[in-house]
């Protein structure tokens, strides 16, 4: 999930989105590595500590710190395992879903209950401050049959239901406490937890300060008794400076320029970890030129995205070859992409009637962005086309988007789960509520195909549907593919067991300090 500031809508609610990052300098001293701390240095800043009011990149990686979800995702093989929910029973026709809890508690010691997960997940359906509804979306009801056993009923047989029950705003919070103290109150500062950790200090626009939870129900986790402090920092050679200086343990989304850098430094752990993030180029198919399908394929065909991923990524990448990540269920790793045919988009082009044509590009200030913009930019006016670059902060991106108001925009995304479901309603269903990830694009035979992914239990007949999804939507360009990027991590070598998953998920309750 996500873009530009580390935020993307999704779905009918707005993910991922808008709050400008906030520039920290370093007037303030952090102490050199100490035993009962582990630091984590990102660009990405904690905004909310309520689970479900924000999709932006730095609320995820701290929601799976403070709540449990009814199940979990094993970090090492990617296979969902028992959470909350220690054993569950789908009906016959996949509708009904028993969800039966283990002995758990909150961080104040109370019991965690059926009523506790009934209570969070209908605030996730139909509260209308909901970031995410989406997952939830086959759902009917969800009731507390008793103090232990959640029923969750569908609309329909729905086959990705299990692994939207994971995702990050799925977490679990307590009723009793949200009712007492009011919602605003219950998540201002210190809210109750289900998760690893609880909250000791927070300091919005600067740092996050977490603390074993000692009610926590994964018994001798987590492994370390370390305070965790998520700390914010905007620039780049700032985080990579405190990683060397020994002021840091975790260093998140390490330009790639300085990738080769910290693989030779000695105390440093360089990773390119798995991901399903996918780099691309929207346009918008509302307005011209991009409304004529042979403008798109023009624009599609100038665009060169191996030298792209080179010259961005110096190589870590992955040139994209569908509108699907790579490395989600069902990605069509045979299809052959849309090809670099400069000469043969110029006559596209013309033959559309838009050579000559103005394009708005809309970029953000990050390096990526930037670059992406200029590279665009070169081998659409190679073609005939008048690319103007407009840049623009984060809020402005999604306001000019989600109105239509631009031409084509630089930008990625990231998929919550191995399952291709949200990632096809997310980036090219019509009618699933966000617009084509604001691209607009529109096809009657996708949207049936989404659907029946969606009912088709056999992975066999899974696959072809969404081989044909990435078919049809790549070919009609519903957005320019460019590259799967990994996410760029760095450790201090003191850690043992922490990682950053696909889901954007820290392994922090894994994790243990040596020397």
């Amino acid at each position: 999930m996500n873009s530009l500031s580390g935020f993307r809508p999704r779905g009918a609610g707005a993910v991922l989105h808008g709050a400008a990052l906030v520039a920290m300098g370093l007037c303030w001293t952090v102490p050199a590595f100490a035993d009962d701390v582990i630091r984590v240095v990102s660009p990405y800043q904690t905004t909310t500590l309520d689970p479900m009011r924000s999709a932006a990149a730095g609320n995820i990686e701290t929601y799976g710190q403070l709540y449990s979800r009814l199940l979990r995702r094993n970090s090492e093989t990617g296979a969902l395992e028992p959470g909350l929910a220690e054993k569950w029973e789908i009906s016959p026709e996949g509708k009904s879903y028993t969800f039966h809890l283990r002995d758990a508690q909150f961080s104040d010691g109370s019991p965690i209950t059926a009523a506790d997960v009934a209570f969070s997940l209908n605030r996730i359906r139909s509260d209308k401050r909901s970031a995410y509804p989406a997952p939830l979306g086959a759902v009917e009801s969800v009731t507390a049959a008793d103090a232990k056993t959640v029923l969750i009923t569908l609309k329909s047989a729905f086959a990705p239901f299990l692994g939207n029950a994971e995702i990050w705003n799925m977490g679990i919070i307590s009723k009793a406490d949200v009712e007492k103290r009011g919602e605003e109150a219950a998540f201002a500062t210190v809210p109750v937890t289900s998760g690893p950790y609880e909250v000791k200090q927070w300091k919005p626009n600067e740092k996050l300060v977490l603390q074993p939870n000692p009610h926590y129900w994964r018994k001798g986790y987590p492994k370390s008794d370390a305070t965790v402090e998520l700390i914010e920092i905007t620039s780049p050679e700032t985080r990579i400076a405190m990683l060397k200086a020994g002021e840091v343990d975790v260093v998140r989304a390490v330009p790639w320029a300085q990738i080769d850098e910290l693989k030779a430094a000695e105390s440093v752990d360089m990773r390119l970890e798995p991901s399903t993030t996918i780099y691309m180029t929207l346009l918008n198919h509302k307005r011209e030129p991009f409304s004529n399908l042979k403008a798109r394929q023009a624009a599609s065909m100038a665009i060169d995205n191996k030298a792209i991923a080179a010259a961005i990524t110096r190589g870590y990448a992955e040139p994209a070859n569908t509108t699907l990540p790579g490395s989600v269920d069902f990605h069509d790793k045979d299809y052959p992409g849309i090809p670099h045919e400069p000469a043969k988009a110029k006559e596209l082009l013309a033959e559309s009637g838009m050579a000559g044509r103005d394009v708005k590009i809309l970029a953000t200030a990050d390096a990526p962005a930037q670059q992406t913009a200029l590279l665009i930019q070169a081998q659409w006016q190679a073609i005939g086309l008048k690319p103007v670059i407009v840049n623009v902060d984060g809020a402005a991106w999604w306001d000019a988007t989600g109105k239509g108001d631009y031409d084509a925009a630089a930008n990625w995304w990231y998929n919550e789960t191995p399952d291709p479901d949200l990632a096809v309603r997310w980036a090219v269903c019509g009618s699933c509520g966000s617009n084509s990830y604001n691209t607009f694009y529109a096809n009657a035979r996708v949207d049936a195909l989404v659907e029946q992914g969606t009912k088709e239990a056999d992975q066999g007949k899974r696959a072809e549907i969404y081989k044909k999804i990435q078919k049809i939507t790549t070919e009609e360009v519903a957005q320019i593919p460019l590259y799967y990027a990994p996410n760029a991590v760095a450790y201090s070598k003191r850690l043992q067991g922490l990682k950053l998953t696909p889901s954007l998920q820290w392994t922090l309750e894994e994790t243990s300090i040596g020397q």
